[in-house]
């Protein structure tokens, strides 16, 4: 399907060093972002307690942020839990208190705001915990790449991998930038959503590459950069639909799936932004930088080459 026919190839690769310098620069600012401020990491991921609270009618936030604050226990999360009468309240860790003497607390002033409250669970989440999860989701995004790397070389040439990988982990870098300039909470489902957009870039460069390979065989005589503009140009009605049909679809996340999915959704959506314009500008320049040629993905026909070598007799 395609609603967006363009009839001219859109000459993308000639303003290839402007749209890298760009991302450079974003690139750069995320790094140091990250150096300067480092990730505001969750309860998942430093340790705290977490407390499930139950009411007999749906949770009013605002009372329950409000209850929690006068308590003075530094920063908090609080939001909704499975159903709109649960409350998941997560509780930083509290030099000299207990998690027993936390819950305490926290239940009894939230008693004391509303005696419906009733407290289902208590869990404390340790700090060595926290850091085997932050080290196996580093280990997990690690492993990704290098399996995105042995498929993309694999069904298509080794400059298609190099360039790929660079662009995706620009991609994962901006979103950790992102979360580093403005201190959002980096919890274990923002972790998952660092994951998925890794995966949904690369499912772009797949199709772009795709298609630069089938160009190959199409247009023999062409420049590599025409052969490239053309593959992108192609496509572009396929990206703006399915971008954009999963751009709402994370938009209405952000705006109507509460405060437990914000930050995962603004992952999601800040990837798929820089997805688009990674795989699309950043990788098919770095590939025509690399030096890809028509003989690198397209086989030479040896029944046309052997006939070219025979000779006519008289």
């Amino acid at each position: 399907m395609e609603f967006f026919r363009i009839s001219r190839d859109i000459p993308f690769m000639r303003h290839a060093l402007v749209f890298n310098i760009i991302s450079l620069v974003t690139f750069v600012a995320a790094v140091i972002f990250l150096a300067v401020n480092g990730l505001n990491l969750g309860v998942d991921f430093r340790g705290g307690t977490v407390i499930e609270v139950t009411y007999g009618h749906p949770v009013d936030f605002n009372r329950v942020r409000s209850a929690i604050d006068k308590l003075n226990l530094g920063e908090f999360a609080a939001q909704s839990f499975g159903s709109s009468d649960t409350a998941l309240i997560r509780l930083p860790l509290k030099e000299g208190v207990s998690s027993a003497q936390l819950s305490e607390r926290v239940m009894g002033a939230l008693k004391a705001d509303d005696p419906g409250a009733t407290q289902r669970r208590v869990e404390f989440v340790g700090p060595q915990v926290g850091k085997e999860l932050y080290e196996n989701g580093a280990l997990a995004l690690l492993l990704v790449s290098i399996g995105i790397v042995i498929y993309l070389a694999l069904r298509f040439e080794w400059r298609f991998a190099v360039a790929a990988i660079i662009a995706n982990l620009h991609d994962v870098i901006i979103i950790l930038g992102f979360f580093a300039l403005f201190q959002w909470e980096f919890s274990l489902p923002v972790l998952a959503a660092v994951l998925a957009v890794l995966g949904y870039s690369v499912n772009e460069s797949v199709v772009i590459a795709d298609r630069i390979r089938e160009n190959f065989r199409k247009m023999r005589k062409a420049s590599v950069t025409h052969v490239i503009d053309s593959a992108i140009t192609r496509t572009l009605s396929r990206t703006i639909i399915t971008h954009g049909s999963t751009l709402l679809m994370v938009l209405s996340i952000f705006f109507f799936g509460g405060e437990t999915l914000h930050h995962f959704s603004l992952a999601l959506a800040i990837g798929i932004c820089f997805g688009i314009y990674s795989s699309a500008l950043v990788m098919a320049s770095l590939v025509m930088w690399l030096g890809v040629s028509r003989e690198d993905l397209v086989k030479p026909d040896r029944k046309r080459d052997g006939m070219a070598g025979e000779k006519i007799l008289p």
